[in-house]
């Protein structure tokens, strides 16, 4: 048997006996190679090349030939490649996708196609959007849910950037293990601040194709996809070195409990991307060959508390050993757990501002700051919008006059790396949180409760059908026409909302237990019942 170099096909030959057939079925049906593709074909005799890189049964049409194939079973490889801003995911992962004939899931790629194709959801962040608000972390989740469930079950997967925090990972874990799937490694690209630093401010990204390009180290000569002729790039606004310093320690915070779970997992590998794209290149075409082999060596605990050790945990402060005695308030709670109604009435009745991270974000777009056309410059390229941007609006804000004297805080921090961004806003204030207050609604009530609930487009002001139906406005901008119900507060999503809140929330919740900062309250009830045990607690935390 042997291939025909004109059609490359596979002919039988008449003389096969069977015990020549036992001897040599392993050389004679191996995969053949296309030089310019790397994943094989399953090829059987009759010369059909089948294109699945599946398990798959192939069988000599010849009778005489007496031979069955052997049961050939390819691997994929499903791999996540992180890394700092300027480490080289995006230049690498185009290339090594396609050197692999994997798929090339970028969340950022993949959520700027839902954002110009206008799916479902889509639509759905363009509407967050459109109101100035953050796009939740569910959209996101979902569309690489979908991307999943549409991937071809033979074709390997590379994740660019993903996941970012120790709760995606979870996620991911989760969606891949319904898909028969499994993560083989995790591959952190390292280079160190001063190398990406150095990198940043010569990075030109383009509007049409997912390829990074350098007007240093890689100019711009042809696109790989055919889609433009270099007119369509551009420098990121924020890749100047005060932005990337910042950017560059909030991916640190976030990194390094993504690094424990892995490092737990068994799953993180280091590779060294200081150096040349050839030479890193070369690197991590020799860690992929490795992983599929299963010979690559898993990162040593030493190497991983090197990475680890870039983080600087933020000291923090008590409310007990700070002169300023103000009511520093943080609010914790599903979504229709009451949060916003809650710290209205809380601002009133103490008489300190209420910041919600969606107000800010709107305020910071509609006053034109550099903050805000910042984050407008993502919205308008369909991105989402850094946590870095949103920790700096919070940080201008906190400094304002009105809240000398307090503040309760809504929608911030939802992840454990926001909270430590927070200690580190509050040590450079000089302030210690007074409490952490959980209102605490069971699933099944949230499903009920956000089933009616309504939201005003221009005070952002929260109603309900039954428990708090709209009487007057309380910012007396409206009579009521503005109200809306949002497309996901139907019951399906909110579960999905729900699981990615619990899972978000309880890394949060130890880490205020840890410093007895959390206070949790029955948020279930009549809403003026819950007021009271509300105002109670917060009574407490000031005595």
């Amino acid at each position: 048997m042997r291939a025909s170099p004109q059609n490359d096909t596979l002919r039988c030959r008449r003389d096969g006996t069977l015990s020549m057939l036992k001897t040599s079925l392993s050389s004679i049906h191996a995969p053949i190679y296309n030089k310019s593709w790397r994943a094989p074909y399953i090829v059987n005799f009759s010369g059909k090349k089948r294109g699945h890189r599946t398990k798959k049964y192939a069988y000599c049409k010849d009778r005489r030939c007496m031979s069955v194939l052997m049961n050939r079973k390819v691997e994929t490889m499903n791999i996540a490649l992180i890394g700092p801003s300027g480490a080289g995911k995006g230049t690498h992962a185009d290339r090594l996708t396609r050197e692999y004939d994997m798929l090339h899931i970028s969340t950022g790629d993949l959520f700027r196609t839902h954002f110009e194709q206008r799916t479902a959801l889509g639509l759905l962040a363009r509407k967050y959007m459109s109101q100035g608000e953050l796009v939740p972390d569910e959209i996101v989740d979902a569309m690489v849910d979908e991307c999943l469930l549409k991937a071809h079950p033979s074709k390997g997967i590379l994740f660019d950037g993903y996941p970012r925090t120790r709760y995606q990972a979870r996620f991911l874990d989760d969606i891949l293990s319904k898909r028969n799937r499994t993560l083989d490694a995790v591959i952190y690209l390292k280079i160190s601040d001063q190398e990406a630093l150095r990198r940043l401010p010569g990075r030109l990204m383009c509007h049409k194709c997912p390829t990074p390009f350098h007007r240093v180290f890689q100019p711009f000569e042809q696109c790989h996809h055919d889609n433009c002729h270099g007119e369509h790039l551009y420098q990121r606004e924020d890749d100047t070195p005060e932005i990337a310093r910042h950017r560059l320690r909030v991916f640190h915070r976030q990194t390094a409990h993504l690094i424990e779970y892995y490092k737990m997992t068994g799953q993180l590998f280091i590779v060294d991307g200081d150096g040349s794209i050839e030479t890193v290149y070369t690197a991590l075409d020799q860690a992929f060959q490795a992983i599929r082999a299963r010979e690559l060596r898993q990162a040593s605990p030493l190497e991983a508390m090197e990475l680890q050790a870039l983080r600087q945990p933020p000291p923090i402060l008590t409310r007990q050993s700070t002169e300023h005695k103000s009511l520093d308030l943080v609010l914790l709670g599903a979504p229709g757990s009451g949060k916003g109604t809650q710290a209205a009435r809380l601002s009133t009745r103490f008489g300190v501002p209420h910041i919600a991270t969606g107000d800010l974000f709107r305020e910071n777009l509609r006053q034109h700051t550099d903050l805000g056309k910042l984050a407008k410059s993502y919205m308008e390229r369909g991105e989402l919008v850094p946590d870095n941007i949103t920790e700096s609006m919070l940080r201008k804000r906190l400094q304002a006059e009105d809240v000398k004297n307090g503040f309760i805080l809504d929608g911030f921090p939802r992840t454990l790396s926001q909270a430590e961004a927070l200690s580190e806003i509050m040590f450079e204030m000089q302030r210690g949180l007074a409490g952490v207050l959980y209102i605490k609604v069971s699933d099944k009530e949230i499903v009920n409760r956000l089933s009616g609930r309504l939201i005003c487009r221009k005070c952002q002001t929260p109603f309900h059908k039954i428990y708090n139906p709209f009487i007057t406005c309380p910012t007396g901008e409206c009579q009521g026409e503005f109200l809306y119900q949002r497309e996901d507060d139907n019951p399906e999503t909110v579960r999905a909302r729900l699981r990615a809140f619990h899972l978000q929330t309880r890394p949060l919740v130890r880490y205020y237990e840890e410093q007895n900062l959390l206070y949790t309250v029955d948020g279930e009830g009549e809403l003026d019942d819950v007021s009271k045990r509300v105002e109670k607690t917060v009574e407490k935390m000031l005595v």
